[in-house]
C-alpha cells in the first residue's frame, strides 16, 4: 500500500505517519552498489558480503541539535550530507573507502515529513556521489531537538592501512587543502548581513557541505604514507594525536600552513587570528599525513586532483610539537580546539 505523506497542501508529520510509514518513506533509492547487499533495509538486519581480500572499518558519528548544528542555518539537505560526510572521513583518514551506511534519527513528533525527506535527500547524493549504501537504522521519538547518528562500514587494503601511530623522526608533515574555512564559516553564519560579504560564501559552504579527501587518501595511502588523521577536531588537535600515538615530537611551520585570502578577510571582521581558525576551528575534514621524503618525491604536490603542502617535519619526541614562527622561534602547540565536552578557541 502506498502511503500519502501530505495532505490538503501540507506535510504530514511524522507522527501521523509512524514509524514503518517513516521507512517506507526513505528506504527508496537506498542502494548505489547492490552486489555485496544481500538485504537491505526492511529487515531486522542488513546482510552482507564482505570482500574477504579488504579489512573492514567501522565508524559513527552523532551530531546533536544545538550542539553540532541549528537549524535557522542549515538545510535538511546539508545536515544529511554532512551527517554522512563526517563519517565518510573517518573511513579515509584511515586509508580506506566508505561501502555501507546504518542511520538511526530521534525526531520530534511534529516534525514534517517533508524535512525527513530533505535529510535522506542530502544522505542520499553523497552516498551516490561516492559509491555507498544505506542498508539500515532506527527512528525514535525525540521530546525536544533533532539527534543524528550514522555510522558506516568501509574497506581498505591491509597493505595500505593508516593508523596515528606510525609516524617516524625524519618524516614530513603534510596537510590537504586549505584549513579554517569551516570554522571561518561558522562565524559568518552568526552575522545576520554574512550574504552580503562577496568573500562569505565559500567558507559557510565549507562548513555546511564539507567534502571527505577519500579519493586522495587513497592516492596517499597507496604511496607509502606512515600516519594520517583527519582534522575534524583542529590542525593543533591532530597533530598532537598523531605524535603522541607514534612517541614522536612535530615542528609545524605556522608560515606553511595553507589559509585561503576569505579567511584572513573573516579574521578581519570578526576580530580573530586566521591561523586561529585552522589551528584551533575544526570540522575542516582535511587531512594531516606523515611521509618520508623519498615517498613524497613520487606522490607530488596533489592527490587525485587535490593540494598538498608541506606544513612541517616529525622530529624527537623529546621536542614535543611546536608551533614554529618565521623567525624559528617556537612555542608549544597545545592540544586545543573542539571537544566534545568543551569548546577552547
Amino acid at each position: 500500500m502506498t502511503v500519502a505523506y501530505w495532505k490538503c497542501g501540507d506535510w504530514m508529520k511524522v507522527k501521523q505517519v509512524g514509524e514503518f510509514g517513516l521507512i517506507d518513506l526513505i528506504k527508496k533509492d537506498t542502494l548505489v552498489r547492490s552486489d555485496n547487499v544481500i538485504v537491505g533495509i526492511g529487515d531486522d538486519a542488513a546482510v552482507l558480503k564482505p570482500d574477504i581480500r579488504k579489512l573492514q572499518l567501522l565508524t559513527t558519528d552523532m551530531l546533536v541539535e544545538d550542539v553540532h548544528f541549528e537549524l535557522k542555518t542549515i538545510s535538511a539537505w546539508r545536515l544529511g550530507y554532512k551527517a554522512m560526510a563526517v563519517n565518510f572521513s573517518d573511513i579515509a583518514a584511515m586509508g580506506g573507502e566508505p561501502r555501507h551506511a546504518v542511520v538511526s534519527m530521534a525526531v520530534n513528533q511534529d516534525t514534517d515529513t517533508e524535512f525527513i525527506i530533505g535529510i535522506y535527500d542530502g544522505m542520499k547524493a553523497i552516498c551516490r556521489e561516492y559509491g555507498v549504501n544505506i542498508v539500515g537504522g532506527d527512528t525514535v521519538a525525540s521530546p525536544t531537538g533533532m539527534v543524528i547518528n550514522v555510522a558506516v562500514l568501509g574497506e581498505a587494503a591491509p597493505e595500505h592501512l593508516l593508523l596515528r601511530s606510525g609516524a617516524k623522526v625524519g618524516d614530513l608533515v603534510l596537510v590537504t587543502g586549505t584549513l579554517g574555512n569551516s570554522s571561518g564559516g561558522l562565524d559568518l553564519l552568526s552575522k545576520a548581513d554574512w550574504q552580503k560579504q562577496p568573500f562569505a560564501a565559500k567558507l559557510v559552504n565549507a562548513h555546511l557541505e564539507p567534502k571527505p579527501q577519500v579519493q586522495a587518501a587513497l592516492a596517499i595511502a597507496a604511496c607509502g604514507a606512515s600516519s594520517m588523521d583527519d582534522i575534524s577536531d583542529g590542525l593543533a588537535s591532530e597533530a598532537n594525536e598523531i605524535a603522541k600515538a607514534s612517541k614522536v615530537g612535530m615542528k609545524i611551520y605556522a608560515e606553511k600552513i595553507p589559509l585561503l585570502p576569505e579567511l584572513h578577510q573573516t579574521a578581519a571582521i570578526t576580530g580573530k587570528k586566521a591561523l586561529n581558525y585552522a589551528l584551533y576551528g575544526g570540522e575542516d575534514y582535511e587531512l594531516l599525513f606523515t611521509i618520508s621524503p623519498e615517498r613524497l618525491k613520487q606522490l607530488g604536490n596533489e592527490a587525485a586532483g587535490v593540494s598538498l603542502t608541506v606544513i612541517g617535519e616529525v622530529v624527537d619526541a623529546g621536542c614535543g610539537v611546536m608551533l614554529m614562527d618565521e623567525y624559528g622561534l617556537g612555542l608549544p602547540l597545545e592540544p586545543k580546539g573542539y571537544n566534545a565536552f568543551r569548546r577552547e578557541e
